[in-house]
């Protein structure tokens, strides 16, 4: 039987990326909800099975200067707080820890870049196994409070709470897992070209180590994803 899948996305290059050949394989349907589209307070927040909230360059703390933010917050509150499955990419991690009570906060440095992680005790066994050894795209400059009653699961060298989940049902990562970091990286270089310049970050370099790393982090971030889909479905 298939099943629902929504994508909250803020901008259109940062999408599912390789995880929505997984999403096909473990049978759910995906719709995008693009936020300049489509009204976020029209969502019946625990409708689909599985919500997505992925990343975009703005800070949650921000609703002042872009009110969709607010609304997204309650809808992922009301979400959370029935246990509906939810699982959040940079933005709609910090998103997800906000609607939690966490913290969120620059943290005054850009972590822009390939590096790996270091997973607690509760990431090693969760599927966030998968991603040990391997280096992950990072690329924020604000972080969240690892909210109250959940696991810690990873850290990076720059930034101590980098994924955290509450059971089964909810994960929220500080990274990108999901990046295709073939041809399709182009756009996140040109999308966030200024970000880039401003922060004094060579495109050339990120381009060459997506070569480097890319194939490994597709493997890995796919598998990681499609071992917490199953668990999901297990339940």
């Amino acid at each position: 039987m298939r099943r629902t899948a929504l994508a909250i996305r803020h901008v259109h290059f940062e999408d599912l990326g390789t995880f929505a050949s997984t999403l096909a394989d473990a049978s759910y349907t995906v719709r995008y909800h693009d936020i300049d589209l489509h009204d976020l307070r029209a969502l019946d927040p625990c409708e689909a099975d599985l919500l997505l909230v992925l990343g975009g360059p703005v800070g949650v703390y921000e609703t002042d200067t872009y009110p969709f933010l607010a609304d997204e917050i309650d809808l992922l509150a009301r979400r959370l707080a029935a246990g509906r499955a939810t699982f959040g990419i940079c933005l709609g991690a910090q998103l997800m820890a906000r609607a939690l009570g966490a913290a969120v906060a620059p943290t005054g440095i850009k972590e822009i870049g390939f590096s790996e992680l270091a997973l607690t005790p509760a990431g090693q066994r969760g599927p966030l196994r998968h991603l040990a050894g391997t280096p992950v795209l990072h690329w924020h400059g604000d972080a969240f409070a690892i909210p109250d009653g959940a696991d810690h699961l990873a850290a990076s060298a720059a930034c101590a709470n980098q994924a955290f989940a509450i059971g089964s049902r909810i994960m929220a990562l500080q990274f990108h897992p999901e990046a295709d970091c073939g041809p399709a990286l182009e756009r996140w270089l040109v999308g966030h070209a200024a970000e880039l310049a401003a922060a004094g970050i060579d495109p050339r370099a990120l381009r060459r180590d997506a070569g480097r790393f890319g194939a490994a982090l597709s493997d890995a971030g796919r598998a990681m994803f499609g071992q917490w889909l199953q668990e999901l479905g297990d339940e």
